[in-house]
């Protein structure tokens, strides 16, 4: 959430004002301003409001000391009584209203983006993002290259039919060697991460409140990508981000534990509620699916050096396989919601013949930390301040498996096992029908 405090700040030295560069920010995301006058005008509503209340209430209080003074002499009160009532009254009015603003600007506070940071790239869509870096050479065969579905539907390891009939459209049966492989890569994931990166390990609820989703920015704007369970406060996660990053939920930490990092197991829940025609065949646009998060609290001050090596943390998995891909550093039209700067891994998929994302790696600044009250004492003393949090996907496990069927497939429709995931799969160092 915005600072209302910084937005209101008159400009200094001749720079810009917080406002103008935030009001130019949502024009770079390509989002409309109106809702940012709308706050203005309700918060300087507001500040009028609480001005003729207080002075209302002096002018009470001036009038309550004659009353006592007419009182203590003998006199007639009756008069100023009247006027000291109908003061009690418009003062009351006016706190009532200026309470009543003030939550409208929390409300449509709530409603707008994250300010980018100056390095990201301003641009309308994902055309315009940065390629930043390469790893690999994209695979290449001999022979034309199938699509991961067709390569799962041939070996008898993912069964979309079957699930279509047992609950709907986008979801899937792994079976055998993809249900083993779905397994060893969350393992795999979890123990590079815990034990090479030093992230604390967690597995979250896989329910979270909507007081816990408006923290990390997807209520209220993204309340229809997330299933709800009918007649209770609860809601499948959409990612693990939201109970992470909750785990904090109103607390103050203490300077010197930051930063605090996980890396935390969850299957994810999500509507695809803007998705319709895309990716309707396969693993990569589902409703249900595995992942393997990474999140830190971290303090404002180190934040961009952590997200550098968050994302390094998050290739290492994809070095680790043996899996081409890119680094992308996301303009200002094509980043999420709550986002001060994203990257995305892209991984190489020969199916497609075309890179697709795998993780995306953000810095929220105290954007999400504002909204869940989550701070930190500093160590010198002085008044406690936001954290920033931190999180990417290391990596989205289902499409980690898209990777590895399409990279590693053979001609004759068999698939090698990477040698990193091997000893995770039994020493297992091929999949064939069914097996």
């Amino acid at each position: 959430m915005i600072d209302i405090k910084l937005l209101e700040k008159k400009a200094e030295n001749g720079q810009p004002s917080y406002y103008d560069e935030y009001k130019q920010a949502l024009i770079n995301r390509g989002a409309s301003t109106d809702i940012l006058e709308n706050i203005m005008d309700l918060s300087k509503k507001r500040k009028e409001m609480i001005t003729q209340a207080e002075s209302a209430k002096a002018n009470q209080n001036k009038l309550s000391a004659e009353v006592g003074k007419l009182k203590r002499e003998g006199k007639d009160a009756s008069g100023i009584l009247a006027e000291v009532d109908t003061l009690k009254s418009q003062v009351k009015d006016l706190e009532a209203k200026a309470a009543e603003a003030d939550q409208d600007v929390t409300n449509l506070l709530l409603t707008i983006p994250n300010k980018p940071h100056s390095s990201v790239p301003v641009g309308s869509s994902e055309q315009d993002n940065k390629v930043i870096a390469t790893a690999g050479t994209p695979t290449k065969f001999a022979f034309k290259a199938k699509q991961h579905f067709e390569l799962g539907e041939a070996l008898n390891i993912i069964d979309f039919e079957r699930a279509g009939k047992v609950t709907g459209a986008r979801f899937a049966f792994l079976k055998g060697a993809s249900a083993q492989m779905e397994r060893a890569l969350i393992q795999f994931m979890m123990d590079l991460h815990s034990q090479k990166h030093g992230y604390t390990e967690m597995i979250p609820p896989f329910m979270a409140n909507s007081n816990s989703l408006l923290g990390t920015g997807n209520f209220p704007k993204f309340k229809e990508d997330v299933f709800h369970l009918e007649g209770t406060d609860y809601y499948l996660i959409p990612t693990a981000e939201v109970p992470v990053t909750n785990y904090f939920n109103n607390e103050t930490l203490n300077e010197s534990e930051l930063p605090i990092s996980f890396c935390a197991y969850s299957p994810c829940f999500r509507s695809e509620a803007g998705s319709a025609g895309r990716d309707t065949r396969g693993l990569i646009r589902q409703h249900q699916f595995n992942k393997v998060e990474l999140m830190t609290f971290a303090h404002p001050d180190k934040s961009y050096d952590i997200h550098e090596a968050l994302v390094s943390h998050a290739e290492q998995v994809l070095k680790d396989l043996e899996l081409p891909y890119r680094k992308m550093l996301l303009c200002t039209g094509d980043m999420g919601f709550g986002s001060a700067k994203t990257y995305d891994l892209e991984v190489w998929l020969p199916g497609q013949d075309a890179y697709r994302e795998i993780s995306s790696c953000s810095n929220f600044e105290d954007f999400q930390a504002r909204r869940a009250n989550i701070r930190f004492k500093p160590e010198g003393g002085g008044k406690p301040q936001f954290v920033h949090t931190l999180n990417g996907s290391g990596l989205a496990v289902g499409r980690t498996a898209v990777a590895i069927l399409e990279n590693y497939q053979r001609e004759d429709g068999s698939v090698a096992i990477p040698k990193a995931l091997q000893p995770y799969m039994g020493g297992k160092t091929e999949i064939r029908s069914g097996k």
